[in-house]
């Protein structure tokens, strides 16, 4: 996805939010990976460190939701404002 930025008349906030909103959803699926690990393991020791890296990544979606927030004025508003 990122390769193909170089030759786009994209402008250079639409490049940075969609990189942002990219980066959220594969912070999601590794949550959600890390979550399935930590269910399915019975061994105590990986699931510590299961739960940990799951954590670490819910980390990295907070700060990208706050980065889109900040750059991207309507969808801060629907965090506000929404049915």
């Amino acid at each position: 996805m990122c390769e193909d930025y170089h030759n786009s008349n994209l402008t250079k906030e639409t490049i940075n939010l969609e990189m942002a909103r990219q980066s959220l959803i594969e912070e999601f699926q590794a949550i959600n990976w890390y979550q399935e690990r930590f269910e399915l393991t019975g061994d105590e020791e990986l699931k510590k460190i299961l739960a940990h890296n799951r954590d670490e990544e819910k980390e990295h979606a907070a700060m990208l939701m706050e980065y889109i927030r900040k750059n991207d004025p309507v969808q801060d508003d629907k965090f506000l404002h929404h049915d």
